[in-house]
């Protein structure tokens, strides 16, 4: 299957709020919450945690804002994957 969905990807917010924000989740330090990795919003730069984490936070962004792509930001994974078409970008 292939994603749709790349004619929306900004880069430049995702390097602006990613250079300007410390490396966390944006919704887990709220609650006193931990997260296990982390992903970017590739439309919006949002920061959200991955689906193996409690809150699940990157997925939540995408439930609420339908942005459809994110990409890991842990060190040593280059990959994108997009909600809506279920596959890797």
């Amino acid at each position: 299957m292939t994603c749709t969905h790349t004619d929306q990807i900004r880069r430049e917010a995702e390097a602006e709020r990613w250079m300007r924000k410390p490396r966390v989740c944006e919704e887990c330090p709220k609650t006193g919450d931990r997260w296990v990795h982390l992903r970017i919003c590739k439309i919006c730069g949002h920061v959200g945690c991955c689906d193996s984490s409690k809150n699940k936070h990157a997925t939540k962004h995408f439930h609420a804002t339908g942005h459809p792509i994110i990409q890991s930001v842990e060190r040593g994974e280059d990959w994108l994957w997009c909600y809506v078409d279920q596959t890797a970008v």
